[in-house]
């Protein structure tokens, strides 16, 4: 077990070891029958392991006492001097704008395209089969009958000996339609049906974590139900394992959407994809810094897995906590040039459910990470501490704040009151002003040379109304605050199989756009 692994156990264990096959594995692997110790881990794994870094409770006591103090401190200065009160949360609130707008802008300008690794197919074809590490691939479904077909179809184009390889659907038992749908296809190996029994929470990290008991692979990775993913992908990722240190703990894959440009919703989430994983992501890589794992292929170490408590059934983005986690145990994430096809949500509700989930959950992420500052920073560095604030924490926090930054500028310009005229003095004006439109119209030029660098016309147009987009973020961004104070564990379901372009199909990753033109059809 390495020095980060010993570190983090004395820290935050309550005296639970978890060992790289624990006896839980042992006894879910001894019989058909899966045993509640299985399914207790899957719920209570980490919480009982490592405590201060489940997101089962909300806030720690000091967090709590923290935000009631801080609270009743603006309450009474407001109470005591308006003005004075207001300046001073104006200016907190224009220097944090600043700060993560900036950092956004920073991260983008440090990508010089060389953090990804790269393998062309001569390159592959060396590979000694016998050599590549055994590999488990989850892939949680739930209430999703249509799209068996075309996740199984894509999964079996994977490229890998199938003697190395175990493919897993993660199924609700009391999801009749799906496994239904899914036993009508008389699966054969590497595929395999795992039934998760009825349990709250009804998240997807629980369906991993219940799953991760009986695999056998030394690397594990997921998918979603509609994923398509890059055949060689496993391969790709074998060889930068190889290729990296003991330190490397994870490699993240690029994702993109086959439906880029079927409607304007579809075309704004492309061009944010595109940014988030071939700019921000790899920027984090550069510099180190905790990186917020995306939500399907990030391909793991099993080992560090279980030895880290897996996936946080409470938190309703176990994929950016895990990545932080695995940071702060001192391991880094890798970044691929390999791309898995996604279904972009082309619904605006649907939309909305699906954003406000995430943005709920960078804050559970956020909150659980901050429950001990300093030795956080002890762990991932104070670089790396104020990018995880800045990223992770401001992610959520500038959706929210955008809006309320846009309608003070238009009180400013168009009427003037007194009170902001008050609670503005010039050094924080100025500051407001090379925020809000500097930093917003830097933001909005780079994102649009992503949308063009994606080479289809109809997303860079709808690139140029990108602020709509923004608005959309802050109102689910409202929601997901709201939901945080009242029902911060509940899973939101992304209904997939809308788009009008069909189901995915395996395609030539060469293709940039992900779009139609990347149909083809399976051997």
């Amino acid at each position: 077990m390495t020095l980060g692994l010993l570190l983090f156990r004395r820290r935050f264990a309550s005296g639970t070891m978890i060992p790289a096959m624990s006896t839980v594995d042992r006894e879910h692997e001894s019989g058909p029958k899966p045993s509640d110790r299985a399914l207790d881990w899957s719920v209570d794994g980490l919480s009982d392991s490592f405590p201060g870094l489940s997101a089962r409770s909300r806030m720690s006591r000091r967090q709590l006492i923290g935000l009631i103090v801080m609270a009743i401190g603006v309450i009474a200065g407001f109470a005591a001097d308006a003005i004075i009160a207001g300046t001073v949360v104006m200016t907190a609130a224009v220097g944090l704008y600043i700060a993560v707008m900036g950092m956004r802008i920073d991260l983008m300008l440090r990508n010089d395209g060389q953090q990804r690794y790269a393998f062309d197919d001569e390159f592959l074809r060396l590979q000694n089969d016998d050599e590549l590490p055994t590999y488990t691939v989850l892939v949680p479904a739930y209430k999703e009958p249509e799209v068996i077909g075309s996740l199984v179809a894509n999964l079996a184009a994977l490229d890998y000996p199938i003697d190395k390889l175990e493919i897993k659907l993660l199924l609700e038992a009391d999801d009749d339609e799906t496994v239904a749908a899914a036993h009508a296809m008389g699966l054969t190996a590497p595929f395999e049906i795992v039934l998760i029994p009825p349990r709250e929470p009804r998240t997807k990290p629980k369906a991993l974590n219940y799953a991760l008991l009986s695999s056998h692979g030394e690397l594990v990775t997921i998918y979603d139900a509609e994923d398509r993913p890059d055949p060689m992908q496993l391969r790709k990722v074998a060889a930068t394992f190889a290729l990296t240190g003991a330190d490397v703990g994870c490699v993240q894959a690029e994702l993109a959407y086959f439906n880029a440009d079927e409607n304007i919703i579809t075309r704004w989430f492309a061009t944010e994809y595109r940014m988030w994983f071939t700019q921000f992501l790899p920027s984090l890589s550069k510099v180190n810094a905790p990186i917020p794992l995306g939500g399907t292929s990030n391909h793991i170490r099993r080992d560090l897995l279980v030895q880290a408590g897996a996936w946080d059934p409470f938190n309703v983005t176990e994929d950016a906590d895990l990545g932080v986690r695995l940071r702060r145990c001192g391991y880094r994430v890798a970044v691929l040039d390999s791309i898995t096809y996604e279904e972009a949500n082309t619904d605006f509700v649907n939309w909305i459910k699906q954003r406000s989930r995430w943005y709920k959950g960078y804050a559970q992420t956020w909150l659980v990470h901050m429950r001990h500052p300093l030795q956080l920073i002890r762990e991932v560095g104070l670089g790396g501490f104020i990018r995880f604030n800045l990223f992770v924490g401001g992610t959520p926090l500038l959706a929210v704040m955008n809006p309320a930054s846009w309608l003070l500028l238009l009180l400013w310009f168009g009427l003037q009151p007194q009170f902001i005229i008050d609670i503005m003095p010039p050094p924080v004006y100025y500051a407001a002003m090379i925020g809000w439109l500097g930093g917003n119209f830097i933001f909005y030029y780079l994102n649009l040379i992503v949308a063009f660098e994606l080479g289809l016309r109809k997303v860079f147009m709808a690139a140029i109304l990108l602020p709509v987009y923004w608005v959309m973020m802050a109102l689910a961004a409202v929601k997901a605050f709201i939901q945080l104070a009242f029902n911060p564990s509940y899973w939101e379901k992304t209904q997939h199989g809308l788009s009008s372009h069909g189901a995915p199909v395996p395609a030539d990753v060469s293709d940039p756009a992900g779009g139609p033109a990347a149909d083809s059809a399976i051997a």
